[in-house]
C-alpha cells in the first residue's frame, strides 16, 4: 500500500498519535468480485500472489498477517493491496517438537517441522499462503476459468490448499501468467458462419441488452482477441444482431467489444 505521508504528534490532548495519508483504494467486496471477468479475478490474485512474496522475504523477516481476511484489503486500479497492518507479526512460534508447530484452521489442520533453532519452519509464510487459499484464490480463481486453464487451475490451486511440497509452485499465479497471456492472445476461433458487414463510424442504440460475465453493469461489454473471436461470440447470444470493436484493451492486451 503506498504512504505517501505520515505526521506525529505528541501534545498532553493526543499523546503518541501517529497519522498516515495513504492512496484510496476501493473496499472489496467478494460478491461483487465473482461478477467480474475472469481477467480481473486474474489480475487482484496475481497481485495477491505478489504480496505474499514480498511478506516471506519482507527487510524486517517473514512477516504474517494474523488477521487475514478480505476487509484487511482494497481494490486500486484493478490490484489487490493490504490496508491494516496492526496484526502483522515478525515472531515465528518457537517450539522443542514438531507437534509445537501445529496450525488449526476450519477446514483443515497442519503440522510443520521444529527447526534445530527451535522454530517452526516458515509457519508466518505458510499461514499467509493457505488464507489466502481459503479467502481468495478457491473463489476467485476456478470459477468460470478458461477451458483450456483449467487442469491447471484445478493442480496448482489444491497444490496450494494442501500445503504440498513437490515443486516450486507456492507462489504458482507467477508461473501461470505466461499461460494465461497465451491464453488470450493465441485463442483459435472457429469460423463463422454468419455473414456480418462492417459499418465505419456506427454505435449501438441504448437498447443493448446485459450479459454475463460483463465489464459493464448496464450493458455487455466483454472481451476479445480479434474480429474472428468477436464473431463467435456475437453468434453464441440470440439477442446479438451487431456488435462494436472499441479501441480499449483490457490489462492482457483483449479489445473491449460492445454487443
Amino acid at each position: 500500500f503506498q504512504l505517501y505521508g505520515y505526521c506525529y504528534q505528541d501534545s498532553n490532548d493526543i499523546p503518541d498519535t501517529l497519522t498516515t495519508i495513504t492512496e484510496l483504494g476501493s473496499p472489496l467486496e467478494m460478491i461483487q468480485l465473482l461478477q467480474t471477468s475472469w481477467e480481473d479475478r486474474f489480475r487482484i490474485c496475481l497481485s495477491l500472489v505478489r504480496l505474499l512474496h514480498y511478506l516471506a522475504h519482507s527487510p524486517l523477516g517473514s512477516v504474517t498477517l494474523l488477521d487475514f481476511r478480505p476487509r484487511q484489503f482494497v481494490i486500486v486500479d484493478g490490484e489487490l493491496k493490504v490496508t491494516d497492518l496492526d496484526d502483522a507479526s515478525i515472531e515465528e512460534s518457537s517450539c522443542t517438537s514438531n507437534s509445537d508447530c501445529f496450525m488449526e484452521f476450519p477446514a483443515r489442520n497442519f503440522t510443520l517441522p521444529c527447526s534445530v533453532e527451535g522454530r517452526c519452519q516458515n509457519m508466518n509464510e505458510k499461514r499467509n499462503l493457505y488464507n489466502a487459499y481459503r479467502f481468495f484464490f478457491t473463489y476467485l480463481l476456478p470459477h468460470s476459468a478458461p477451458s483450456s486453464l483449467r487442469p491447471l487451475l484445478d493442480n496448482i490451486v489444491n497444490a496450494t490448499g494442501n500445503h504440498n511440497k513437490h515443486g516450486n509452485d507456492k507462489y504458482f499465479l507467477f508461473y501461470l501468467s505466461p499461460s494465461v497471456n497465451s491464453e488470450f492472445t493465441q485463442k483459435c476461433v472457429k469460423s463463422a458462419n454468419t455473414k456480418y458487414r462492417r459499418v465505419p463510424e456506427a454505435f449501438i442504440p441504448d437498447e443493448n441488452y446485459r450479459c454475463w460475465p460483463s465489464y459493464h453493469h448496464k450493458g455487455c461489454l466483454l472481451s476479445v482477441f480479434d474480429v474472428n473471436e468477436a464473431i463467435e461470440i456475437c453468434d453464441s447470444y440470440s439477442q446479438c444482431k451487431a456488435f462494436v470493436l472499441t479501441n480499449q484493451t483490457t490489462w492482457t492486451g483483449r479489445l473491449l467489444m460492445l454487443l
